[in-house]
């Protein structure tokens, strides 16, 4: 279901950014932004049910966390007040579940679609994506130009342990390589690049963003 707003601006690095919104199948509405032909959710997934109905269950025990073989969520240090700034963390089994995570008309982002978004955005693309409140200083460079509006929501190592909020925030890709390597993008307090970083690490709880269909 979508509602569109109609807000649109120009942005201080010469695109047209227009705004709207998403809604998952709790109900939980998110704002989106256009950024070159790509529409994106700025804020971070939040939804706890997959797209047919099926719950995804919240998962708090280590141990039971590193065991896991199917999707799971859990919120930044188990606490669900950090839920309402920073949203969920999921493992790879549910962001690549195949009842599917995003909304209907949305997915998760595959590795090439987010190279589309930071070679779109060029030089100092982190800055430009970053948030430009609570991230621990410097925030190098944070303008939040593109309206992507990145926090720094921590995530959930494959050891189970709770690290970096304040400083990275990490998001999944779809993609997985012939070798097994999962992608992911990150943002950091004291960078003004886009990481991207790969690997066996289907267990980690990472941050997750929706790009429209």
């Amino acid at each position: 279901m979508l509602a569109i707003l109609s807000v649109v601006m120009l942005s201080a690095f010469g695109f047209i950014k227009s705004e709207a919104q998403v809604t998952d199948k709790d109900g939980n509405v998110y704002k989106t932004v256009t950024i070159g032909t790509q529409e994106w959710t700025s804020e971070n997934l939040n939804v706890e049910h997959y797209r047919n109905g099926d719950l995804i269950p919240q998962v708090q025990n280590k141990k039971e966390w590193l065991n896991l073989t199917t999707g799971a969520w859990c919120y930044y240090n188990n606490d669900s007040a950090n839920g309402k700034t920073y949203g969920k963390l999921y493992n790879w089994f549910a962001v690549n579940d195949s009842r599917g995570l995003a909304p209907e008309g949305w997915h998760i982002p595959s590795d090439t679609e987010w190279t589309i978004l930071t070679d779109f955005l060029g030089g100092a693309v982190g800055g430009k994506l970053k948030a430009t409140t609570l991230w621990q200083s410097p925030n190098t460079e944070a303008t939040n130009e593109s309206g992507f509006t990145g926090l720094p929501g921590g995530g959930r190592g494959s050891n189970g342990r709770f690290d970096f909020i304040g400083k990275f925030c990490f998001f999944w890709s779809a993609s997985e390589d012939v070798n097994g390597t999962k992608w992911n993008r990150n943002l950091r307090y004291n960078r003004s690049d886009v990481g991207r970083d790969g690997g066996n690490y289907e267990k980690d709880g990472l941050s997750v963003r929706c790009v429209r269909d």
